[in-house]
């Protein structure tokens, strides 16, 4: 008994002797000291001992002053903004890295039964996975981030980074990052940023990816923090998507109308004279259109060809199309991706009333030199990838060209002989990651047509840009970018013939931009986006002047417009619950049309003629003519109806400010901008959408169906028989009149697989009403009537089939209503001179459109150790040999009115391309 007592006399001392110690006051002040010096300082002031790696505390300096501190105080705050833990056991102090020691054994230790009683009770089971770890595809080791804390058990952490393609050393973008049941997952944006909420303890992350190996990573998270990710591409699996939407995003985004363009997948694509086509492909997605086979612009969900906002690295290019639409001016050899919008636009973007197309060039490799190029019947392309800084700095050049000039002069036609059709574009993008935080890029364009359609004229037109993009990234949770951009668009027009009326016509379009984007993670349920623009718009209407002492043509220009466009913006992706996300945006814009000019008052209640003008206002250099402005609502929502089925709304205004002058059917390059100004008003739109999207995982299948409902006001058109070049009073020859849309649009996809591809089907209406209390502005008696581009039916399917790992089949049909067009459907006399009747506008439509093509792919083999892989794609473009109506018109010969019609490709075209990648 006594000596119990003295045993329990002896513990009661030493436990009262070590809390005694722990007790003890500490005054020591630290001066930018290394972690390590200042521990052992310390270490002198108290009787423990300290024992850590060193490594743990490399790059830690403390300044800090302590005065008659306990020792525990002490430790708390040397440690607070690092990693680092400790425990006291008796006279020593000992330091941990990312971890705790818990004075209870792991939940697991007794095995999986007892386990699951203690997570029943609410534990958190970490210890269970730290030491039973699965078998994951490419082995990784375990990841902590953040500092252990048994009191934020029931916390929910931010884990950001990047994730980065080791082959091509760039940004993986659209990449899906996920745990394994999918109850949480984020996607990468287009630098290959991520940021994904994780609970506290073990995490198990997957990546998916079209042509990458599926990645595992087991990270345990104790707090915020970063986790970088470099993933690999699968040679085996390329190409296998035609169209791809982010993986889950068409049920999880908070977005409607949105889809993203795989630029590797459309080589499988079937397409004209064998030229890789990203826009054309957008042209099989529900929703988009344009009004004919070679027919310049989109037409997207009842929207004109000048609604669409086509953006190359921030920058706008006005004419994205070579020799009147047939081939795409966009390298896709240097395109990193393509983001659509058709609705739910982010608040940041802003001028155009339907689309946003958001094309991305790739950043340039930063290891070795690379490329990619091809070789078809008319057009020849290369890209070149070449490292200046390794792992930091590169530069990407495309340049594309056709040699169809060659072909022709060696023609024994003697009008195609003396005929011109030739293009091409460059571009150059420079990339330098300065350090972790900053990085730059900047981007030159160039883009280049000239055509004969006569003898006599030659039509030239051109783009040029150039961007220039600073990304600075704050912390973990905040970014911004700062973008600098210019972009111009002319065309001209050389006519010389036997007559004495030889002219060169010319028009410039030149557009300055400046814009702040921001993002800031404001905590688990609010993510924020928010920035400024300006944009300054220039025009030159027209100048014409003649060629030669002997034309008659007398020099005339229309006087020189300007316009500046700003805005502000704010968005909030607000996650509600694990069901309902909010994507609130606000946009306001301010346009002011700018002097020099003058600008006419006309009196009301009259048409605008000569006549009617009551007043000439006259403007100094830069002074305001009319402001224009108001709020542009950007909302949209998503409701998980299950963990792969979703139901989605939104809302959308969007202003525009510019407008599309044209009196053909479709965009062409001698159209002509006109600036909102004190007669002409900006165009407004409301759209509202609601979708529900289905995913089939185990069968890799996504469905998605939408509706939209489109009202527009202020939309311009022209008046009968409108003189629209080198008019100083411009606004005397047009309308300003209402439109509506509406449509229904079904997509199906199978994005893997041996047989993969697309079903997209839309009924849709695009209708215009020009009304006014004056009888000679109305066009159908003021009614609602289809627009050029009102097609209602519209199938388009796309099927890629693969044999083996080397061989593919693939086939594009394509089905559309034939577009509206006005018919003569009389005729009178009058002034003893045989007049024509014609219809209502748009009363009539031509023959149905429909074309089948098909392709096959054939590759080489795959091995890594090559200098280069290839393939060769052979296809037939119109396999039926369908003689599709471009136009219809009418020729009156003797006495009677014969139609005829024109097609683009009336016959089966064959076409083989080579294609090469280094």
């Amino acid at each position: 008994m006594k000596k119990k007592l003295l045993g329990f006399l002896v513990l009661l001392v030493s436990v009262c002797s070590m809390y005694g110690q722990e007790d003890q006051r500490i005054t020591i002040t630290f001066d930018n000291t290394p972690l390590k010096e200042a521990l052992l300082q310390l270490e002198e002031k108290v009787p423990y001992s300290f024992y850590f790696d060193e490594t743990w505390l490399k790059d830690h300096r403390v300044t800090k002053g302590y005065d008659k501190k306990k020792l525990r105080a002490v430790l708390n705050e040397l440690f607070e903004e690092t990693n680092l833990n400790y425990f006291i056991k008796d006279d020593r102090v000992i330091l941990l890295n990312n971890s705790v020691v818990n004075p209870e054994l792991p939940f697991d230790f007794f095995g999986e039964k007892k386990l699951e009683e203690e997570t029943q009770e609410g534990s958190a089971p970490i210890f269970r996975e730290e030491y039973f770890s699965q078998t994951t595809k490419r082995k990784r080791s375990i990841v902590t981030v953040g500092k252990q804390n048994f009191s934020a058990k029931n916390s929910v952490f931010i884990l950001s980074g990047h994730v980065t393609n080791i082959n091509a050393n760039e940004p993986a973008q659209n990449l899906s990052i996920s745990t394994t049941d999918k109850a949480r997952y984020a996607i990468t944006d287009a630098k290959g940023f991520y940021a994904i909420e994780l609970p506290y303890g073990l995490n198990k992350l997957e990546t998916n990816l079209l042509g990458f190996e599926k990645e595992f990573q087991d990270v345990i998270v104790y707090g915020d923090g970063t986790l970088d990710l470099e993933v690999v591409e699968n040679v085996e699996m390329l190409d296998e998507v035609i169209v791809e939407s982010k993986r889950d995003a068409n049920v999880r985004d908070a977005v409607v109308g949105a889809s993203v363009i795989d630029i590797e997948g459309i080589k499988t694509i079937p397409l004209v004279l064998g030229e890789r086509d990203i826009l054309k492909v957008a042209l099989t997605l529900p929703g988009i259109k344009t009004a004919g086979e070679g027919s310049s612009g989109f037409n997207v969900r009842g929207g004109r060809a000048d609604q669409n906002l086509v953006l190359l690295d921030d920058a706008v290019i006005y004419n994205p199309q070579h020799f009147l639409g047939l081939f795409s001016a966009i390298n896709p050899f240097t395109t990193q991706s393509l983001q659509i919008y058709k609705a739910s636009i982010p608040a940041e973007f802003g001028g155009r009333l339907s689309s946003v197309f958001d094309i991305e060039t790739k950043t340039g490799n930063t290891e070795k030199i690379s490329g990619e190029g091809s070789i078809g019947p008319i057009t020849a392309n290369l890209a070149l990838e070449v490292p200046l800084i390794k792992e930091k700095a590169s530069v990407i050049a495309g340049f594309r060209a056709t040699y169809a000039d060659y072909i022709l002069k060696n023609l024994d036609e003697e009008s195609l002989k003396n005929s011109e059709a030739s293009f091409y574009d460059a571009i150059v993008k420079y990339s330098h990651d300065v350090n972790e935080n900053n990085s730059v890029q900047s981007t030159i364009y160039y883009s280049k047509d000239k055509f004969s359609i006569t003898s006599d004229s030659v039509f030239g037109y051109s783009n040029n840009l150039v961007s220039l993009k600073w990304n600075h990234k704050f912390s973990e949770k905040s970014r911004a970018s700062l973008i600098f951009g210019n972009s111009r668009y002319q065309y001209d027009i050389l006519y010389k013939a036997e007559a004495n009326n030889n002219f060169d016509f010319g028009y410039v379009l030149n557009e300055s931009l400046f814009k702040l984007n921001l993002y800031n993670a404001l905590s688990d349920k609010h993510k924020l986006s928010y920035g400024l623009s300006s944009k300054l718009y220039v025009t030159d209407p027209g100048t014409i002047k003649p060629i030669g002492p002997d034309s008659d043509v007398q020099q005339k220009t229309v006087d020189r417009e300007k316009g500046l466009e700003s805005a502000v913006y704010i968005s909030d992706l607000f996650e509600v619950n694990d069901k309902l996300l909010l994507n609130i945006g606000l946009r306001y814009s301010l346009y002011a049309a700018l002097g020099e000019a003058s600008q006419n008052v006309y009196t009301e209640g009259v048409p605008r003629n000569e006549t009617s003008i009551a007043e000439v206002l006259s403007y100094g250099n830069n002074q305001v003519i009319k402001t224009h402005g108001g709020f542009e609502y950007r909302v949209s929502g998503r409701y998980l109806l299950g963990r792969d089925l979703s139901l989605k709304a939104g809302f959308n205004r969007t202003i525009q400010y510019l407008h599309l002058l044209t009196t053909n059917t479709t965009m062409s390059p001698t159209d002509i901008w006109k600036l909102s100004d004190l007669n002409i008003k900006p165009q407004r739109a409301d759209q509202y959408s609601v979708g529900i999207f289905k995913n089939i995982i185990e069968n890799d299948l996504e469905f998605s169906l939408e509706g939209y409902y489109k009202t527009m006001d202020d939309l311009l058109d022209y008046k009968i028989g409108a003189q629209l070049i080198l008019n100083d009073d411009l606004e005397t020859e047009l309308l300003q009149g209402q439109g509506k849309a509406y449509g229904v649009e079904l997509l199906i996809k199978k994005t893997a697989g041996r047989l993969n591809g697309h079903l997209g089907y839309s009924y849709s209406r695009a209708l215009i009403k020009l009304n006014s209390e004056i009888r000679q502005e109305q066009v159908n008696n003021g009614d609602f009537f289809p627009a050029n581009f009102d097609k209602p039916h519209d199938l388009s399917l796309i099927g890629n089939y693969r044999f083996n790992k080397r061989i593919s089949a693939s086939a594009n049909f394509v089905y559309q209503t034939g577009r509206p067009i006005t018919y003569p459907v009389g005729k009178f006399v009058f002034a003893n001179e045989e007049q024509v009747l014609y219809s209502d506008r748009n009363q009539f439509r031509i023959p149905d459109y429909y074309r089948l093509d098909l392709g096959i792919n054939i590759e080489g083999n795959h091995k890594k150790k090559k200098l280069g892989h290839s393939f060769v794609n052979i296809s037939v473009y119109n396999v039926l040999g369908r003689n599709n109506p471009y136009s219809v018109f009418f020729v009156n010969e003797e006495g009677r009115i014969k139609a005829f019609k024109t097609s683009i490709f009336s016959i089966p075209v064959p076409t083989i391309t080579y294609n090469f990648k280094f």
